[in-house]
């Protein structure tokens, strides 16, 4: 089975490196000449799989360069609805690897990630598990409004946590203490939610109400860390 892995990102480095791993071949082919140049169509190789892994914003010009009637096409998005795919590709789905990806830091056991799958009939369907079960055993079907809440979802858990952790470090660059002094911290948080839910995990000087402590803390902070103290705070007290 021929595979070509369109866009050469995060996402498209790590898929390629995860199906090396296992012993598939894969053709990465980037995508920005696709989008910059008309005849860049002819650059696309002939495949049995497309999986398209470019941004959002850049998912429909790409997939309306190649031209492959008889292919499987999959995009790796969250968001994006099984539509973008028009009627010149019958077979068609999705493959939504929910893992944060980075070329900087590829990953290398993709046993456990998550992945959640649509196709446009029980063929497809069938087709996209197949694909899937070569690099991960956590499969799930999932619909487009599943798909997207389980994306904000990943924003919370995972985009606004490394945000925390930018506060954090820039609160300790003004010691002598490194950050890593936090990551037995970090880690332990993060080990207790595969044992209890967050709400009984949840700590701190918020949920006990201690205003002395909130009002010392705010003082050391700066306007911007001032803000967020104060709004993640409240939403804690809130509900404890």
């Amino acid at each position: 089975m021929r595979i070509a892995i369109i866009g050469a990102g995060s996402v498209g480095t790590n898929l390629h490196h995860a199906f090396e791993l296992n012993g598939v071949k894969t053709e990465l082919v980037h995508a920005r000449p696709l989008t910059a140049d008309p005849s860049a169509v002819a650059s696309v190789p002939q495949a049995d799989v497309y999986i398209y892994t470019v941004a959002d914003h850049a998912l429909r010009d790409v997939v309306a360069k190649v031209y492959a009637p008889k292919a499987l096409h999959v995009h790796t998005s969250g968001t994006i609805p099984i539509s973008v795919f028009g009627e010149d590709k019958p077979q068609a789905g999705i493959i939504y690897f929910f893992q944060s990806f980075s070329k900087a830091h590829l990953v290398e056991d993709w046993h456990q990630i998550p992945v959640f799958i649509e196709g446009r009939n029980i063929d497809d369907v069938a087709a996209i598990y197949a694909l899937a079960q070569t690099l991960s055993s956590v499969i799930y079907e999932a619909t487009q409004e599943e798909r997207e809440q389980l994306h904000v979802a990943g924003v919370f858990a995972n985009n606004f946590t490394n945000l925390m952790y930018r506060h954090a470090a820039d609160i300790l660059s003004k010691t002598s203490i490194p950050f890593s002094v936090l990551l037995p911290l970090i880690d332990q948080t993060a080990e207790k939610m595969h044992a209890i839910s967050a709400e009984e995990a949840q700590t701190g000087p918020a949920k006990r109400h201690d205003q002395a402590i909130m009002a010392h803390h705010m003082e050391l902070l700066d306007e911007e860390k001032r803000t967020v103290y104060q709004l993640l705070s409240q939403q804690i007290m809130s509900r404890y």
